[in-house]
């Protein structure tokens, strides 16, 4: 049998198939636990926050037009 990619879910007791698909009896799995897409785009909201913060701090100096180079 190929390998093939399914989406399951863990309901707190057995994890199950997001969709149907027929497993032979004693078929090999291997089961990878991905992260929670929530918690990476929260995480890089709070990189793009703190950046932004710093970039636009009391302490990020200010440019006159005369240091723009053109």
């Amino acid at each position: 049998m190929p390998s093939i990619t399914l989406k399951a879910h863990y309901d707190g007791q057995r994890i199950l198939l997001d969709e149907p698909f027929n497993l032979p009896v004693n078929a090999i799995l291997m089961v990878t636990v991905l992260s929670d897409a929530n918690n990476e785009k929260d995480s890089w909201h709070n990189i793009a926050i703190n950046g932004l913060s710093d970039a636009y701090s009391d302490n990020e100096p200010d440019y006159l037009l005369e240091s723009i180079k053109r």
